[in-house]
């Protein structure tokens, strides 16, 4: 019993110090565009955007790097919002017609892993206001906000109803002055009575305050009535009497008139003249798009210039019958007219102009429109009105992502080529202007090293994107589509529409132009992109598709016309009784295709069948790829152009593999009859149990107790999964090694496949001038006619059968083996080859160490026994000290199907920390996550969105950024006397326990990170659905419709070993 008792030891100070100074879980930046934008704000003296989403998020964005984020409490709509100019103040209006007040406060400073940082800047809520319901009304729909004024002394706030009513509030402290209270009643008193009529005037659609005479704002009604009220005095100054439907006002910049836009397509320009109380008809009326029924003209801006001709831009007022469909905006000027055409709907827009009160004309530089799915920039100065390149905001899923591959350290003539070959994409479409969007300034220091991160997509196509700091720069993007006959092939059209003149006559009115690069639809579902590899020393770079394509690419600077190698690799092995019901290959291009200058094709390997790829490897060195399917997988020399190896892993019950993820065959009958016959099953065995007698009993009891001597009290039994399961053939992952396979004297080139039925395939490769005892002579004479040769060495069958998620070989010191070209290069420190080496196999239960040649098992930790839950994704990362420069160590990240993080130390398999990042149910986002080689990670929020994250104390990527502004930066006082910190799509709880509510002596320049401990999001919730993620399995779905009771099983489970474990817990 004693030995029992004091078994477990207790932590050591001085190793959770150490562990201090290694890791530290933050959530740092936001990448992407917002998910479901409904509002968006521009401050002219601060040269800052902000945009709010449906989930109740408010993003505030400058010049790339100055970013600020907020989150509402309550998960609404915020469908309006307006900055206070120059004061780091903005206003937002939410659907539950509610008011808020944030400002940009500074935070106290913050130690992150022992090193002292900066006070955050964050945006703080301090304030809200709802307006009462009337008097004697039981609805409050009469008093539901329609629209909101900010007059330009940012002292007064307008605020117009849906019963009619102008309230206004004064700011900063959002307090309502009933004395200058506007009720429709008043207004109706001025009217003439051929135009009262009884009938209402309809809701506030729009206030616009008079831009040479403060105190006196246009009031619009729904109606058509447009009312010019002065404030100092409370009476009419005028009115113009419209009698179409009013969407939007907009006032000429010199106040002599003002233009309304109509339900009916069309606008006036009405004018502004003193005396003349009454205004019946307006200058001018026009429906541009008529005369046939058009759709609304819900917003117009009118911007005068220089030249005489002002620019007219508005959203909306298609004809119905043929355009009303379309998502466009308009600008024109004089005879220039251009209707911009967006793939998806306009949300809000506004031009930067100039605001100066001296200055004649507005002379507008740049159109900014917020679409649902973009943000599109337009150059106003430049001849023709191009679009300009986003330097962030860009729609990460132009196509939907289907999988991901994060770079680090980049070779900087890899990094320069990637570049010039993404300029000579852009320089044929879009302007260099500069970003109009360029307030605040980004101090954070420049990143010691290029990051890429690469994006596969529905679509075929691959874009690369800069993921060196806070913003997500696009950088070049690959298609892959080129390579095959498509359906929507523009080659197999047989006339080309711009021959014909006829056709042109047509389409010359409304003058589209097509704008933006979203593109939610994709050509052919079967080019979808599955997986990715770079090698950043050879530029080499495979993509593995959808149809069982994988295609070979090579990096050139030229643009180049010539076919397309293709082998096809029969991974059935001419195995009898399997017959493939799914889609069918693509078909390549029998003639030379023209390449851009960037990623061109060398060779096409078909996988038949042609099943989605589910892994891919590359070691460039020895001109190898490696690939996977449901079938089984295959080895390629692409330098020589053959097949070295192809073995089909298939069970003889998979017939489930056969069908293919894009099969009609699979049905609901095929399903519930599996039910039906599991069910049955269960009964015939529970009806067959032998009769109990005094002796069975005594077994039984014999049976558990050596159950229990097995079976530590905290862990759970891994029970053994069926070798019958369907799927079980499919590739999980591949991995190359040079490393001690057939004895422990000689090593060589390793092969290591690992499926989901637990089973892993070792084979020694002979590559000509690879191993111990050859020298190395590549590019030799004789070389080129000496082929690769793959040889079983080992076959491992895990006991309990648990898909195989990762594979890694560690030399002798314990170490994961150096990247392809490093340790030949001196990139890395070579490899340690004359101590024995092992292998680390990652299950989706547990994680084992085995010694190589042998294949003996040295170390295991049993996840699910342990901790409840299963192993979906896997890295070996590198992990440096914040107290010493030199020192780092290796460690074992695992990310489970309950969204934590476990890292361990290896070889000896200890843990280490443990972090909630992600929440269970967002199983896209566990599906979707990549790590870093430096301890950082993206997984994804939303479609469009990826979260940044570090589980490193010394890797930050976070927003550094200073602002000037024209008030001081003392923290309003909030309602509740507390500051809340948030971050919108946050999951995580606070981590650091930094000082909240608390700012120091205020410096007059406001500099500081983002904040780093955001909230739970409703943006990450379960019903999130990505159109593909690519790995996505039954086991995910499985986990997320767990019942109650495992739910609470499994949280119990955990805390007990929350309790016992001596690492840092951090929850």
């Amino acid at each position: 019993m004693m030995k029992f008792r004091f078994r477990r030891q207790g932590t050591d100070p001085q190793r959770e110090k150490i562990k201090q100074e290694l890791f530290a879980f933050n959530k740092t930046v936001e990448h992407g565009f917002p998910h479901q934008p409904s509002a968006l704000a521009f401050d002219p003296k601060l040269e800052l955007m902000a945009i709010g989403t449906k989930s109740g998020a408010i993003k505030v964005y400058g010049s790339p790097g100055v970013e600020f984020t907020g989150l509402h409490n309550d998960t609404t709509a915020v469908t309006q919002i307006h900055f206070l100019p120059g004061q780091g103040r903005l206003l937002s209006l939410l659907d539950d017609n509610t008011i808020h007040l944030w400002e940009l406060v500074a935070g106290a400073p913050r130690e992150v892993g022992g090193v002292k940082r900066e006070g955050l800047v964050y945006l703080q809520e301090v304030d809200s206001y709802s307006l009462p319901g009337r008097p004697g009304i039981e609805s409050c729909s009469a008093t539901r906000v329609t629209v909101l004024l900010l007059l330009r002394s940012s002292d007064l706030l307008c605020v117009g109803t849906e019963g009619g009513g102008v309230y206004f509030l004064e700011l900063p402290r959002l307090t309502l002055k009933d004395n200058q209270t506007l009720l429709q009643d008043q207004v109706m008193q001025s009217l003439p009575d051929d135009y009262r009529c009884g009938k209402s005037l309809g809701p506030v659609e729009s206030l616009q305050e008079h831009p040479q005479q403060s105190g006196k704002i246009l009031i619009g009604y729904s109606r058509g009535l447009v009312v010019l009220w002065d404030l100092s005095t409370r009476h009419t100054e005028q009115l113009f009497l419209g009698k179409q439907q009013l969407e939007s006002l907009v006032w000429e910049r010199s106040g002599n008139l003002f233009v309304s836009s109509h339900n009916d397509g069309g606008y006036s320009v009405w004018a502004v003249t003193n005396g003349n109380t009454y205004n019946h008809q307006p200058v001018s009326s026009t429906i541009p798009y008529g005369p046939f029924p058009c759709k609304a003209v819900n917003k117009i801006l009118w911007r005068t210039t220089q030249t005489g001709s002002p620019v007219l831009l508005y959203s909306g007022g298609m004809p119905r019958a043929s355009y009303g469909d379309r998502h466009c905006l308009t600008i024109q000027q004089d005879k220039d007219h251009v209707t911009l055409d967006f793939t998806s709907r306009v949300i809000d827009f506004f031009t930067v102009h100039s605001i100066e009160q001296e200055k004649e004309f507005d002379e507008a530089s740049a159109l900014v429109v917020l679409l649902e799915e973009e943000l599109v920039v337009i150059d106003l100065k430049t001849p023709g009105w191009p679009s300009l390149p986003t330097p962030y905001l860009a729609p990460l899923h132009s196509s939907a992502i289907t999988c991901s591959f994060h770079v680090s350290s980049v070779p900087p003539k890899l990094w320069e080529r990637l570049v010039n070959a993404g300029k000579a994409q852009q320089g044929r479409q879009q302007a260099h202007g500069s970003w109009p969007i360029c307030g605040g300034k980004n101090i954070a220091p420049p990143p010691k090293q290029q990051e890429l991160l690469l994006t596969g997509h529905e679509d075929g196509t691959v874009r690369f994107w800069d993921a060196s700091g806070v913003a997500l720069t696009p950088m070049y993007k690959l298609g892959t589509a080129n390579v095959f006959h498509t359906d929507c092939d523009p080659s197999d059209d047989p006339q080309d529409p711009s021959d014909d003149p006829d056709m042109q006559q047509e389409e010359e009115w409304p003058p589209f132009r097509k704008v933006g690069c979203f593109d939610p639809y994709s050509d052919d579902p079967r080019l979808g992109i599955q997986k990715i590899s770079l090698c950043k020393y050879s530029n080499k770079l495979v993509v593995a598709g959808t149809a069982g394509q994988v295609i070979v690419m090579g990096l050139s600077d030229e643009r180049s016309d010539h076919l397309v190698d293709v082998s096809v690799v029969d991974l059935l092995q001419d195995r009898e009784g399997f017959t493939w019901k799914g889609h069918d290959r693509l078909e390549p291009r029998l003639k030379p295709a023209s390449f851009p200058p960037g990623f061109q094709p060398l060779v096409l390997v078909q996988c038949m069948p042609p099943a989605s790829v589910t892994a891919v490897a590359l070691h460039a060195e020895w001109n190898l790829i490696s690939f996977g399917t449901s079938h089984g997988f295959g080895l390629f020399d692409y330098h020589r152009r053959n097949a070295v190896l192809a073995r089909c892993t298939l069970h003889p019950n998979d017939s489930l593999a056969m069908e293919g993820p894009l099969s009609r065959v699979k049905s609901l009958k095929k399903s519930l009859r599996q039910s039906f016959r599991r069910i049955r099953k269960s009964r015939v065995s529970g009806k067959k149990r032998p009769i109990t007698t005094p002796t069975s009993k005594v077994q039984e009891a014999n049976a558990a107790l050596a159950e229990q001597e097995d079976v530590a009290p905290i862990q759970r039994r891994i029970e053994p999964r069926s070798a019958d399961d369907s799927l079980s053939g499919v590739v999980r992952c591949l991995c190359f090694a040079d490393t001690f396979l057939r004895d422990g004297t000689h090593h060589g080139a390793t092969l290591w496949a690992g499926t989901n039925s637990g089973s892993v395939y070792a084979y020694a490769l002979e590559v000509p001038g690879v191993g111990s005892g050859r020298v190395c002579e590549r590019g030799g004479a004789g070389e080129s006619s000496v082929c690769v040769e793959a040889v079983l060495g080992k076959e491992i069958q895990l006991m309990h059968r648990a898909p195989v998620v990762s594979i890694s070989v560690l030399d002798g010191r314990g170490k994961p083996l150096p990247d392809p070209y490093e340790a030949s290069q001196d990139l890395a420190i070579a490899p340690d080859m004359t101590n024995a080496h092992s292998v680390l196999i990652a299950s989706e239960e547990q994680l084992k160490v085995f010694s190589l040649p042998k294949v003996s098992a040295k170390t295991k930790f049993k996840l699910t026994a342990h901790e409840g839950c299963r192993v979906r994704k896997v890295a070996l990362v590198v992990f440096g000290s914040t107290a010493q420069e030199d020192y780092c160590e290796h460690t074992l990240v695992c990310l489970t199907n309950l969204g934590d993080m476990h890292l361990f130390n290896i070889p000896g398999l200890r843990p280490q920390v443990r972090y909630d990042c992600i929440r269970k149910e967002d199983i896209s986002g566990i599906a979707s996550c990549v790590f870093t080689k430096n301890g950082q990670g993206f997984y994804l929020i939303s479609p469009s969105e990826y979260e940044r994250f570090s589980l490193s104390a010394k890797v930050l990527t976070e927003p550094l950024c200073s602002l000037q502004l024209d008030r001081p930066l003392e923290p309003t006082p909030a309602s509740d006397g507390t500051t809340t910190q948030t971050q919108a799509n946050g999951t995580h709880k606070n981590q650091m326990g930094q000082a909240e509510g608390q700012t120091e002596d205020p410096p007059s320049t406001l500099s500081s990170p983002i904040l780093d401990t955001p909230l739970d999001s409703p943006l990450s919730c379960g019903d999130i659905t990505l159109d593909s993620t690519g790995e996505i399995t039954v086991e995910d779905v499985r986990d997320f419709l767990t019942t109650v009771d495992e739910a609470e099983n499994n949280l119990k489970n955990i805390k007990e070993e929350e309790g016992r474990s001596t690492g840092i817990l951090i929850n």
